[in-house]
């Protein structure tokens, strides 16, 4: 059994009963967040790439709670490990082996907010299933590869402008194969603002068949 719960943007808090599992923690300074730093545990931390609403508060909930921070190498290395924060360096094709299962970066097409590392996404095995997170992304033809990986949950930014928007994430979805789409970094600055519908519509039209459900910041669901 695996939990996902959406805690705004790119937020999301995977648990399954012994591990949780934190992305990209964008909660202070953002108006839809469902928690605090504060309120938040996390074993572990990953961040996709260095633009601060995705590394947000990282640093104070890894003091915090003890989490190890993961990410592209040269991303933690200076921004978490020159300030003592253990961390798990990877890069892009890169799968290593943990406690809860493992964690796969796989490519990202977007900007990384740090000199010399890449921007990712995560292809995390946690709780029997398999989550994408894709970060922030443009689509890519490498997404079709992702449909090998038989990915329980995609989740997708929807956002458009920095990410792809709601028609490149839907055939990003018919690539990728999952059984389930969750829409992410939408909404949250005026830039983005957007409700998921023209998305649900989009996937009507270009991947019948695959479920999407939309969470609100704050609500979770469980694969079983």
């Amino acid at each position: 059994m695996l939990k996902i719960t959406f805690l705004g943007h790119a937020c999301f808090l995977l648990d399954d009963g012994s591990t949780k599992i934190l992305t990209d923690p964008f909660l202070s300074g953002n108006p839809l967040a469902a928690a605090g730093p504060e309120e938040v545990e996390a074993d572990y931390i990953f961040v996709s790439h260095g633009h601060g609403d995705h590394v947000g508060d990282t640093e104070a909930i890894a003091r915090r709670c003890g989490s190890i921070v993961g990410g592209p190498v040269e991303m933690t290395g200076a921004l978490f490990g020159k300030k003592g924060i253990d961390t798990i360096p990877g890069n892009i094709g890169g799968r290593t082996e943990l406690p809860f299962g493992s964690v796969k970066l796989v490519p990202a097409i977007h900007g990384s907010g740090v000199p010399g590392a890449l921007a990712c996404g995560f292809v995390f095995e946690i709780g029997g299933k398999k989550v994408y997170f894709a970060g922030d992304t443009a689509l890519t033809k490498d997404m079709e590869l992702l449909s090998e990986e038989d990915i329980d949950a995609a989740l997708l930014p929807i956002g458009d402008v920095y990410t792809m928007g709601p028609e490149d994430a839907a055939k990003a979805a018919w690539m990728i194969r999952p059984k389930l789409v969750i829409p992410m970094h939408y909404g949250t600055f005026p830039i983005i603002e957007q409700t998921a519908d023209s998305f649900c519509m989009f996937m009507q039209q270009r991947a019948a068949g695959i479920p999407v459900r939309v969470l609100s910041p704050g609500e979770s669901l469980e694969l079983s």
